[in-house]
């Protein structure tokens, strides 16, 4: 897959300041699979860090999830891949694969979730591109959790695809699962809520993790999708957190006055290079839902 993409834009002038423009390279983009958002963005910049962070049931593990599924129909089922894709034109370059990194959730209790969750051919699409590392084993080590109860049938860890289980915590576990399985794959973090809430990981490794997460990111050319549940964490930890990735796009439940309804909606917060590309009339509020059919879609917009 490639990284970069030289595309003519906006002339430079040579270091003299005279003489013949310069083509400028410029970041290839990765759509995200979830319509509607990749034909008012152009997708996003390949290797990029971007965090979902939203109350309990917004949507933001079913944006990872969705996305996932959209962007790996372009190697099983390029017509609905088309259809996910609206009218985002790209050029695009896409995921050679998924990795989903998980903290103290097993692959099938992920799996068996989406099966109750999406129509079969979500789980099977993922299943079929996936690499899957379960760190529970180091997650749970040396707390009150019983060692069985991190293990089925054995060690997780020694039957999972990626590196052994680190001797120096859940935090360095994590980051050599990332960057194993970083280059050309998008990779879902489950979660930053785990490691923010356990005793025994500072908050200022975690944030160092993540500057350097960032920096290596750019040379994977795939995409990393950190999952947060919002309210967990101070408020000045959340912001540090959001400081120390590329963008942010924030999930909640909302209510309208005339309606006992609730819907999920998201805003974007952070993130210069989607934000640039977003006409000013939708700088607001994203109304989503989610379905077993279609995964997460963008239904409307409001002004905020």
């Amino acid at each position: 897959m490639a990284i970069e993409a030289v595309r003519p834009v906006f002339p430079s002038l040579s270091s003299s300041g005279v003489g013949r423009p310069e083509l400028v390279a410029v970041p290839a983009r990765v759509p995200t699979g979830v319509p509607d958002f990749d034909y008012l963005t152009g997708g996003v910049p390949a290797g990029s860090v971007i965090l979902l962070v939203g109350e309990a049931g917004a949507g933001y593990q079913e944006f990872a999830l969705t996305s996932a599924v959209h962007l790996m129909l372009h190697y099983d089922d390029p017509d609905l891949h088309r259809f996910y894709l609206g009218s985002a034109r790209g050029p695009f370059v896409y995921p050679a694969g998924v990795a989903y990194l998980s903290t103290s959730r097993s692959k099938e209790q992920v799996l068996d979730e989406m099966r109750g969750s999406f129509a079969a051919t979500y789980p099977d699409v993922l299943l079929r591109h996936l690499s899957f590392y379960d760190l529970s084993p180091t997650y749970f080590r040396d707390t009150v959790v019983p060692s069985a109860w991190a293990s089925l049938g054995g060690s997780l860890l020694a039957a999972a695809t990626g590196p052994s289980r680190s001797a120096e915590g859940p935090l360095r576990a994590l980051a050599d699962a990332l960057d194993a399985s970083g280059p050309n794959n998008l990779l879902v973090v489950d979660s930053l809520t785990d490691l923010l809430v356990r005793e025994g990981i500072e908050t200022n490794d975690v944030l160092t993790m993540l500057k350097g997460l960032r920096r290596r990111a750019k040379g994977w050319g795939g995409v990393v999708y950190l999952l947060l549940s919002e309210g967990v964490a101070p408020a000045s930890v959340e912001h540090a957190v959001a400081d120390s990735v590329d963008g942010v796009l924030q999930f909640r439940w909302t209510t309208s006055p005339n309606s006992s309804h609730r819907t999920r909606s998201m805003l974007i917060p952070k993130f210069m290079p989607v934000l640039a590309r977003l006409p000013a009339e939708y700088h607001g509020r994203f109304v989503i839902r989610v379905n077993s059919a279609n995964g997460l879609v963008t239904t409307q917009y409001e002004r905020v």
